[in-house]
């Protein structure tokens, strides 16, 4: 660490010259106030040009106060300062999750988990004995499967997708809805489309399609907006007003003891409800949220969006733990399940284009309520045609609006597939690529199948060409649709290897630098909260990741069994690991 002990003590004193007049303690007049908390004796990274490394942090209250070697911060540390020793641990900004799902998190952990399934049959296996501990007539809702990663192809299947007479066998009175790990699609058996009233008359709604077989009849696969269909909870008895409150207490209270002990420090909340971040600004005054969250309104009837705005508007609330100022709109749906809306058909279905989930229209005046009332605007889009028409709204919005996007600061989210001629308009337009590195290794055994190959080397998942063109990626998990860990996400980037070992257009890795920027100062950055968070530097919130190992350095193979040892946030140790 060349420089690092007279880097730190020009910071140490800085900061004490900055604090003299309120920060004496007892001891003497020039001596500055003890820390609250001193990280001490590892290897600390943070991110920031002025110190790259150090050997020590100091934090007071919720701030970082001094940062350098175990020295420069000795004089700091106080009878009631809490001191960790760091040894071989390795500590990092906080992590920040930039596109997850946060109630779905709960919520996986109260439904039936179907992720990592490999085959049709034990799904069903899954669902039967669901139904053993269920009441008669309860519904039974689970999510997290994907049939590319099965094992087997279901028979018989319509699309490789299966068809829900086997679900009626081991469920015939309990109807059963399962979503797909994407959250794009849902499969129904018999008992749940009656419920439902979904029958082979029933028409697509807009934005989505229900499979049917060679005869016409409903397959059980709803896909994108058909999903919505499914009226969950018809016939049962209505839960009252406090069991509906409980739950979802609950699903927040599970999803954020989850993400802290991956080490997310802050959560970039892909979208909710009105009602869904009412609950959140109130569960965050009574203390009971530790990470802090930034989220997204979705609301896709614009009049009601736009209805609501101004008063929902929210930055920095209680010490920085929420902030609401971002609107999220879905123009399509997801690869997977063939719902993502591309510029020519699916390699794999020649007579589907894919779908346009919520109207360009309709994209295009939340955009411009975007302008008007003073939030960002962010989009899912993940097919070529998808994120052309997403850059054509904003370009056009900056435009007429004569705004400049490096200073809005709009966002897509995934940017998975993209026509090569639209990579560079991501820095043009000062629009942030949002994206999730495992997605790729993820998806990877089937990109191919669905776009062709030539379409899939060219545009898909091309973080290296986004970044080299100038754009910001942020990193994320899109949680649950993959884990919220941030470390085999971390490992995607920098690998891009998929389960068998081989990687995926390996000329688009990160490197390890890229990697653990995209997860702490580029997402601070999306969230317009750079001054806050993102490095470590002396004002800047003590939000601390600490590892059990130096992600930038070992070997490939090792990061996947790095381990969270804790995560600070605001000053606070609120997870320690085994």
């Amino acid at each position: 660490m060349v420089g690092v002990s007279r880097r730190g003590r020009i910071v140490l004193a800085l900061f004490a010259a900055a604090a003299l007049t309120s920060c004496r303690s007892a001891s003497g007049p020039d001596r500055p106030a003890p820390a609250d908390l001193v990280l001490r004796g590892g290897r600390i990274v943070t991110l920031n040009d002025t110190i790259p490394e150090a050997e020590a942090l100091a934090a007071r209250g919720d701030r970082i106060v001094a940062l350098g070697t175990v020295a420069d911060i000795a004089p700091l540390v106080g009878p009631a300062t809490e001191v960790v020793e760091l040894n071989a641990a390795f500590a990092i900004p906080g992590f920040i999750e930039g596109h997850g799902h946060f109630t779905g998190i709960g919520e996986n952990r109260l439904d039936l988990n179907l992720a990592g399934t490999k085959s049709w049959d034990e799904i069903v296996r899954l669902v039967a004995q669901a139904v053993a501990n269920a009441k008669p007539g309860q519904w039974i809702a689970g999510r997290g499967w994907h049939q590319e990663k099965w094992t087997s192809i279901p028979q018989p299947n319509v699309e490789g997708f299966p068809v829900h007479d086997s679900l009626d066998k081991v469920s015939p009175d309990n109807p059963v809805v399962l979503t797909h790990a994407s959250g794009h699609a849902s499969f129904a058996n018999a008992t749940a489309m009656q419920r439902s009233a979904i029958t082979p008359a029933t028409a697509n709604p807009v934005g989505g399609e229900i499979v049917k077989d060679a005869r016409g009849n409903p397959t059980g696969l709803l896909r994108e907006t058909a999903a919505g269909l499914i009226k969950r909870g018809a016939g049962e008895p209505k839960p009252s007003p406090e069991e509906v409150e409980a739950r979802a207490r609950r699903t927040v209270e599970l999803a954020d003891r989850e993400v802290v002990s991956k080490g997310i420090t802050t959560f970039h909340d892909a979208g909710a409800s009105y009602e869904t971040i009412a609950r959140i600004k109130r569960m965050v005054d009574e203390d009971r949220i530790q990470v802090r969250l930034w989220e997204m309104i979705r609301e896709d009837d614009v009049a009601a969006l736009v209805a609501g705005l101004d008063a929902a508007r929210t930055v920095g609330y209680r010490d920085n733990r929420l902030t609401v100022r971002a609107i999220k709109a879905q123009i399509d749906g997801a690869l997977g399940s063939r719902g993502a809306w591309l510029l020519e058909p699916y390699a794999d279905k020649a007579d589907s284009s894919g779908l346009n989930t919520t109207p360009v229209a309709s994209v295009r005046a939340m955009a411009q309520a975007a302008i008007d009332h003073g939030y960002q605007m962010a989009v899912h889009a993940i097919g070529d045609r998808a994120n052309r028409e997403t850059l054509d709204i904003y370009e056009d919005t900056f435009n007429r609006n004569k705004k400049n996007g490096n200073e809005l600061r709009w966002r897509i989210e995934h940017a998975q597939h993209l026509a090569p001629p639209d990579i560079s308009r991501f820095a043009r337009l000062g629009v942030i690529a949002s994206m999730q590195t495992v997605h790729a290794t993820s998806d990877a055994p089937f990109v191919v199948a669905r776009l062709g190959e030539q379409r899939a080397r060219e545009g898909a998942y091309v973080w290296q060409k986004l970044i080299t063109a100038g754009a910001i990626v942020g990193n994320g998990t899109d949680a649950p649709v993959e884990s919220v860990d941030p470390i085999a996400n971390y490992h995607a980037a920098v690998t891009r290897q998929t389960q068998d070992g081989v990687a995926f257009y390996g000329d688009q890795r990160m490197s390890r630098l890229e990697a653990l920027r995209s997860y702490t100062v580029d997402n601070a950055f999306a969230a317009f909260e750079e001054a806050l968070k993102g490095t470590l530097a002396v004002g800047k919130l003590a939000d601390i990741t600490v590892l059990n190992r130096d992600i930038t350095t070992c070997p490939d193979d090792a990061i996947r069994q790095t381990r969270v040892v804790y995560t600070i946030i605001g000053g606070k140790i609120v997870y320690r690991g085994n």
